[in-house]
């Protein structure tokens, strides 16, 4: 195996073997404690400008499909393992995932000690990092790793939002069906497949017509789309630079803000839409979303000391007094109480850190929360978020 490195900013010395691309890459280290789900971590936009680590020891044992990515390619700047699997065993599985990393261009690096990293990140707070197999002179990717921009300020989203309009009719992954792209219809999409199986109201309480959201797009996870689609919506998704006035034309009962990569700050053009758009429709947000939401009410947002990234992180409903075990990742979060507006109320906490986790307005139809419900990979506990957006919605149309 070729040797590689991994330099952080601070000088720290990581000697490994190259895995994946080869070359040089740059970015934000940051480590994801889930043991599962390698691949829909490394295809989601939200890494854009990170390079991870998995605290699970062994990455790659299943293998890679075509139907467990979260976005067209991999949007990590650089991933660290362990030890990668040469030899995965899965039946769904197509290829190894140092053949997958390869295809695509994404350097990685293994055989490091990756629990010394993360204590070093744990401590000393996520830093910029090299991970090299040309350049072996540790001071020369240190000081390459303390020149890199960071996150902050910088608009990531842009590089991996769409940049076009489109519409989106794909359900669910479902054994023996795959995933099937859905008919609008009575009762929303899907729901002769939906009363089969049991999970939903009966016909005489279905809605008439499909919801119709408008997703801003900042770096979505498809999981997000195929879960508003089996909740009942017609998804059209547009770019995060997309005018307030055209949303409205396209006539939305909500609008949905994505998820997305680093500082919110850095995306000044999507809080002055959304700003436009409150009060006037339903709004729900997820992630960046969330962050995006709280500079439009006038707060601020700060950059958390490693981030949360992984699929435990457990959330206090403070609604109900219920715990979920929650899907993150985010570097940032919202500082409920810099919000002027004294209608937002404060929904769910982190439970490690005691960080803002979910908000709403009193009086307006607008929520929002900083973890990921759609899961993809991670716990289920949080997916009756998007029927409440639906419940919302109704209520809206209702003239409720």
């Amino acid at each position: 195996m070729k040797q590689a490195l991994l330099v952080l900013a601070d000088g720290t010395l990581f000697e490994g073997s190259s895995f994946g691309a080869e070359g040089e890459t740059v970015g934000e280290v940051v480590f994801n404690t889930s043991m599962t789900g390698y691949q829909e971590v490394l295809t989601d936009p939200s890494y854009k400008g990170q390079m991870v680590v998995m605290t699970y020891p062994l990455i790659g044992n299943y293998g890679i499909n075509p139907e467990d990515v979260e976005s067209t390619a991999p949007a990590v700047e650089g991933f660290i393992v362990k030890e990668a699997s040469p030899y995965p065993s899965n039946w769904r599985s197509t290829r190894t995932l140092d053949s997958y990393l390869q295809e695509q261009g994404v350097v990685g690096i293994q055989g490091i000690d990756t629990r010394a990293l993360t204590r070093h990140l744990r401590d000393h707070g996520a830093m910029e990092g090299v991970i090299s197999t040309q350049d072996l002179d540790p001071e020369s990717l240190a000081a390459k790793a303390k020149s890199s921009p960071g996150l902050i300020g910088r608009d990531l989203v842009i590089e991996v939002a769409c940049k076009e309009s489109y519409t989106w009719r794909q359900g669910t992954w479902q054994l023996g069906k795959r995933y099937e792209e859905q008919e609008l219809g009575v009762g929303g999409q899907g729901t002769e497949q939906r009363l089969q199986l049991n999970l939903f109201p009966k016909p005489s309480t279905l809605t008439p017509t499909p919801y119709r959201v408008v997703v801003y797009d900042c770096g979505i996870k498809w999981n997000i789309l195929r879960k508003l689609v089996e909740a009942g919506c017609d998804v059209t998704v547009v770019p995060p630079d997309t005018p307030a006035s055209t949303v409205l034309d396209l006539a939305p009962d909500g609008i949905f803000l994505s998820n997305g990569p680093g500082d919110p700050e850095g995306v000044p053009y999507l809080i002055d839409n959304v700003q436009k758009l409150i009060g006037i429709k339903p709004i729900f947000g997820i992630c960046l979303g969330h962050q995006i939401l709280g500079l439009a009410f006038g707060g601020r947002t700060y950059k958390l000391k490693f981030g949360h990234h992984g699929g435990n992180q457990p959330v206090k409903d403070l609604t109900t007094g219920k715990v979920e075990i929650t899907t993150q990742n985010h570097g940032f979060a919202v500082d409920i109480a810099s919000i002027p507006d004294k209608e937002i109320e404060l929904t769910h906490i982190n439970l490690n850190d005691h960080t803002a986790e979910g908000m709403r307005h009193r009086r307006l139809p607008i929520f929002s929360v900083q973890y990921h419900p759609e899961a993809s990979p991670g716990p289920h506990d949080a997916g009756y978020l998007f029927q409440r957006f639906v419940d919302v919605m109704a209520k809206a149309r209702a003239g409720q």
